[in-house]
């Protein structure tokens, strides 16, 4: 199609959807290996899409074209995006109570999953096997 390369410098902008990113961002964050990537060909504006990489799966996997390009979820939030609600930060206080817990820690995963979508960053920085090139966020949701 016109406007399509195999050079990942042509892209000028990725799309994201929110629910995506989120969902990456907590999976990273119970030990899985979830990344936004984005595959060729490349044009201008391209979609980075939720990805869960297996342990196998070879990091260039783009057959005899250019591999993807993979951004780590934490690349798309703001420094200052709150801290994701692990379960032994959620404990109740005073008398344990699984339940309580249960869902003490089912509202602060809400309210970190609201919060955090108000800190996605406008600008990200994909890296290259040959070099580093910025490109803007547009988030879709």
């Amino acid at each position: 199609m016109p406007g399509e390369s195999h050079d990942p410098t042509d892209i000028r902008s990725i799309a994201v959807h929110a629910d995506d990113v989120v969902t990456a961002l907590e999976a990273t964050e119970q030990g899985r290996d979830a990344v936004l990537r984005v595959t060729a060909p490349f044009a201008g504006r391209v979609r980075a899409r939720i990805h869960l990489v297996q342990t196998a799966e070879p990091a260039d996997d783009g057959g005899d074209g250019p591999g993807p390009i993979r951004i780590p979820p934490g690349k798309l939030v703001a420094e200052d995006a709150p801290a994701y609600p692990h379960a032994h930060e959620t404990e109740p206080d005073g008398d344990y109570d699984v339940e309580a817990h249960h869902e003490r820690h089912a509202e602060e995963l809400a309210t970190w999953r609201e919060q955090v979508r108000e800190h996605f960053v406008e600008t990200v920085e994909l890296d290259l096997p040959t070099e580093n090139h910025r490109v803007d966020v547009k988030v879709l949701g």
